[in-house]
């Protein structure tokens, strides 16, 4: 099997699928795979990058972790902001989680949260404190989502 279809199938998308995400039109994938086309190493790093899971898909298959080390961080209402929360996320993009902290929890709290998430996804991640936030008004708060 070369590495086009191995790419594809390990990312559970069909040839449609890559073809728009990668920008590539579906016969070439198709050439591709059946070896009547070679990928250039160019285009292999391109269908490598929109292969990779989007963090959205990540975050939905580890919800439940997730939610349970905040609970082992002290942090509770864990919300989703930025390009996930707005569905515009890529390969690539970070994850971005509000959280509230228990009264008592400290910046260790939310650095050693944000370094086991980031154990657990594989992904880079942002956390960012409620109780850090101004009152009023604020982008975050506005657009942040329940995960």
């Amino acid at each position: 099997m070369n590495e086009v279809r191995r790419l594809r199938l390990r990312a559970g998308l069909t040839q449609d699928e890559l073809a728009e995400r990668s920008g590539v039109a579906q016969p070439n994938i198709a050439a591709y795979e059946s070896g009547t086309r070679t990928a250039s190493p160019a285009m292999l790093s391109r269908l490598r990058a929109v292969a990779a899971p989007r963090p959205s898909e990540v975050l939905a298959e580890n919800r439940e972790s997730v939610l349970a080390l905040a609970r082992q961080h002290r942090a509770r209402d864990v919300r989703v902001f930025g390009s996930i929360a707005r569905h515009e996320d890529v390969s690539g993009s970070d994850i971005d989680l509000l959280v509230r902290f228990d009264p008592g929890a400290d910046l260790f709290d939310l650095a050693d949260l944000t370094t086991s998430l980031e154990d657990l996804t594989g992904l880079r991640v942002d956390v960012v404190s409620e109780g850090g936030l101004r009152s009023g008004p604020n982008p975050i708060r506005d657009e942040a989502v329940a995960l």
